[in-house]
């Protein structure tokens, strides 16, 4: 019934949208450092263990701030970087946005596609948060956003079925590679991986060749850094995954799920798939769907003589607010209290990763709340020499060139050295465009 409820909110929201969205500005308000009656639109996405905990964030602030109320508009990922790039050009974006980390480039590439946060301090707290972690949101200059959490993608097992087959969480690539062999016994998988919106096949391959060569797939400038062999080891090294039974075949995956996420998918939720590759800061939708206590951070992925670099954070998300904004104090405030006040804190949790800033991170600390997979895989990531994704990275149309070629080998309609060099060309000549 909760989840109905949410899903129907979620509707209501999207009409909401459509019946506000015009473009149309009144006259702003300028920062003046005090809080006017006003309505707000917040928008994010997620699964609904953080749809959940937001919602009941926003009654909290509406109970201390009657006057400002606020709009939530919410859903899954798949689509919501095309809804918010829409609203962007049109003008009509909400009031105050969970953004991801490449939309900085897409749609703020000089720093002027967002209010500038530091402009807003006499409502925004910021001593709470370290130069580094402020500097992820900052472009030419101005502070367009500020990271929620620091996160990375983690490995998790269902622990149940690895007891049940009486297999250990892998430590080396080797020793994932074996576990195909004992899980297909039995018809299950040690671990699965997708091509869709998370896109962790590629992901991890992309972890395999950087542990090994010690270059970056594409760095911080957004130069393509791998070479055309290290694409041509990445799609073998997929290939052998499959090939090995670790993971479901694209083909298999598609007829099975449709195009459901992983956390959604029967064969995860009755454990014929026992792992997953996933985010720390979104990892609670996949906790949600199985048994309390069941599903538990496993071994970052090393070569076997203690080399466990290669592995990769980001900024989970950030807060920006739009320069549009009628209500740019009260959008401020707003973020504030999602950042910072240690009663909204507590109804977050961690379903967007550990907290960035202090002042909530010490509440989850003296709640004693900060415990699970999320916290576990942070603190296993935290003792490794990880690598910063790059934003260029995350840029939906290098997703895509990747998921392509991933799919292409999968389906054996290219070989690999041919989807290697396609995808090769294609990333190049990409980047280089969008450097421009």
């Amino acid at each position: 019934m909760k989840l109905d409820i949410l899903r129907a909110a979620g509707l209501c929201c999207a009409l909401t949208l459509s019946a506000c969205g015009s473009g149309t500005k009144g006259t702003v308000t300028p920062p003046d450092n005090s809080l006017d009656a006003c309505t707000l639109r917040f928008s994010w996405w997620g699964g609904d263990d953080r749809h959940e905990a937001t919602l009941s964030a926003i009654s909290l602030w509406e109970s201390i701030h009657p006057d400002i109320r606020i709009t939530p508009e919410y859903g899954g990922w798949d689509g919501w970087n095309e809804k918010v790039t829409a609203q962007m050009s049109s003008g009509s974006e909400p009031d105050i946005l969970q953004i991801n980390y490449d939309w900085l480039v897409t749609m703020s590439p000089d720093g002027e596609g967002f209010y500038d946060l530091r402009q807003l301090t006499g409502q925004l707290d910021l001593s709470g948060m370290d130069e580094d972690i402020l500097s992820f949101g900052t472009v030419g200059g101005k502070l367009n956003a500020v990271a929620v959490s620091v996160t990375g993608r983690g490995l998790f097992y269902n622990s149940g079925i690895y007891k049940k087959v009486g297999a250990d969480y892998p430590c080396t690539w080797e020793e994932l590679l074996a576990l195909g062999e004992t899980f297909s016994e039995k018809g299950l998988y040690p671990l699965d991986l997708d091509i869709q919106s998370g896109g962790t096949a590629w992901y991890l391959a992309v972890v395999y060749v950087q542990q090994k060569t010690g270059r970056v797939f594409i760095n911080m400038d957004g130069e393509l850094g791998f070479t055309e062999q290290d694409i041509t080891d990445a799609l073998t090294f997929y290939k052998r995954l499959e090939d090995s039974r670790v993971i479901r075949t694209i083909r298999t995956r598609t007829d099975e799920d449709g195009n459901a996420a992983l956390y959604q998918s029967p064969e995860f939720i009755n454990g014929t798939i026992a792992g997953v590759l996933e985010w720390g800061s979104s990892v609670g939708k996949y906790e949600a769907v199985l048994p309390e206590g069941v599903l538990q951070a496993g071994p970052f992925l090393g070569d076997g003589s203690g080399n466990t670099s290669g592995w990769m954070t980001k900024p989970s998300m950030l807060y920006a607010v739009s320069r549009n904004t009628d209500h740019p104090d009260e959008a401020a405030a707003f973020v504030d209290f999602l950042l910072n006040n240690g009663d909204c804190a507590e109804i977050l949790g961690t379903t967007r990763g550990i907290p960035s800033s202090r002042y909530a991170l010490g509440r989850l600390e003296e709640k004693g709340m900060l415990r699970g997979p999320a916290q576990d895989s942070n603190e296993l990531l935290g003792s490794l020499d990880t690598i910063t994704v790059s934003p260029y990275a995350e840029l939906a149309r290098v997703r895509e060139y990747c998921n392509t070629a991933l799919e292409n080998v999968s389906y054996g309609t290219q070989d690999i050295p041919s989807a290697a060099s396609e995808l090769y060309s294609s990333l190049s000549d990409y980047l280089e465009k969008i450097r421009k």
